[in-house]
């Protein structure tokens, strides 16, 4: 079920998308009123109050930037406030010379969760999993070493504009494409640390709260973005996350 929030006639809806429609929802209860999706302005699904990510989480992404596998989960913050949607554009920075996409599933946190223990099911904590592209200044990571202002510009996290909560996240193919040509092929199952294990691992980092989002990695094939391109995510069993890539003058 893909589960959505959206403007029509200046109110703020939650829906849920079958085909190109939506349906209305009222306290997760589907109601009477339906909507065309070209009638309706869709808005972020979920406000994190952080986004995390996996960084070096598949072992041929690790060997192309000529990194080590971590021996544990390699954890940073993107910042929520480059986050972006569907056919929003990014925009590469004039501070940066090498942007690149990183084609990536996300995960939705549903309720507060800190210290899983090894007893109980991850995924009752999930509500759900998103397309997220990672947009990376390259060059600026490799010139400030840490990852905050590579990763965090304005438009630099676009994701899906619903939330499917209905997936096996653990064997699923991550395809990202530019102009239409695969960039990155990766399944879930090649992951270094797999889903279950980094919601346990980072609730004992740090308390996760609904709505926020775990960015689980990248396959290899990381290419650069210029202007007018067209990059497309594809997640088996979620779907599309298309941008248009626009130089900032």
């Amino acid at each position: 079920m893909k589960i959505c929030k959206f403007i029509i006639n200046d109110l703020v809806r939650n829906g849920i998308i079958e085909d190109d429609l939506i349906y209305c929802t009222d306290q997760n209860l589907r109601t009477e009123e339906v909507y065309q999706i070209s009638d309706v302005k869709f808005i972020l699904p979920v406000t994190p109050s952080k986004i995390v990510c996996v960084g070096r989480n598949y072992a041929e992404h690790a060997a192309e930037l000529g990194n080590d596998i971590p021996s544990e989960p390699l954890l940073f913050l993107k910042a929520p406030s480059s986050l972006i949607l569907n056919n929003e554009e990014i925009i590469i920075p004039e501070q940066s010379e090498k942007v690149e996409h990183e084609g990536e599933l996300g995960i939705i946190i549903g309720k507060i969760c800190k210290d899983i223990s090894a007893n109980e099911n991850v995924f009752d904590y999930v509500k759900g999993y998103i397309c997220l592209n990672d947009i990376t200044a390259r060059d600026l990571q490799r010139k400030d070493v840490q990852f905050t202002r590579a990763k965090s510009f304005d438009t630099f996290c676009p994701i899906s504009h619903f939330i499917e909560t209905e997936l096996d996240p653990r064997n699923t193919t991550v395809t990202t494409k530019v102009n239409g040509i695969i960039r990155q092929s990766g399944n879930t199952s090649q992951m270094v640390f797999p889903v279950d294990y980094l919601l346990r691992y980072i609730s004992q980092q740090m308390t996760l709260l609904p709505g926020d989002i775990i960015a689980t990695g990248t396959p290899s094939g990381v290419s650069k973005l210029e202007h007018n391109d067209i990059c497309e995510v594809e997640i088996e069993g979620v779907g599309k996350l298309i941008n248009r890539v626009v130089k900032k003058a």
